[in-house]
């Protein structure tokens, strides 16, 4: 099964911009759907933007806009870069293959200062 393995945060400060990336350690192309989630201190997990295989991504309403997920299989690499961050995007963020299921990897930590 191929691991993904979340990088990239760090804290930035309300309006700024994070790219994370979603490294697979074998062919990002086997993931025929991937998913972008979060989970914040107290909060539900939860999911941020879906990309398959055939370009496809759809975006939560809470980052439509401001997010954009994007695949580069030269370098088995999923990205999520994020805009006009808010303090309510604090959140731990992760990856996660959908189809096939993955696991939970240790995601990467964003803190949005306001």
């Amino acid at each position: 099964q191929v691991q993904l393995v979340e990088s990239g945060g760090g804290l930035v400060q309300s309006g700024g911009s994070l790219r994370l990336s979603c490294a697979a350690s074998g062919s990002i192309s086997s993931i025929k759907s991937l998913g972008w989630y979060r989970q914040a201190p107290g909060k539900r997990r939860e999911w941020v933007a879906v990309v398959d295989s055939g370009g496809s991504i759809v975006y939560a309403d809470s980052v439509k806009g401001r997010f954009t997920a994007s695949r580069a299989n030269a370098n088995n690499t999923v990205y999520l870069q994020m805009s006009s961050l808010k303090p309510e995007d604090t959140a731990v963020y992760y990856c996660k293959g959908i189809i096939p299921l993955g696991s939970w990897g240790q995601g990467t930590q964003v803190t949005v200062s306001s």
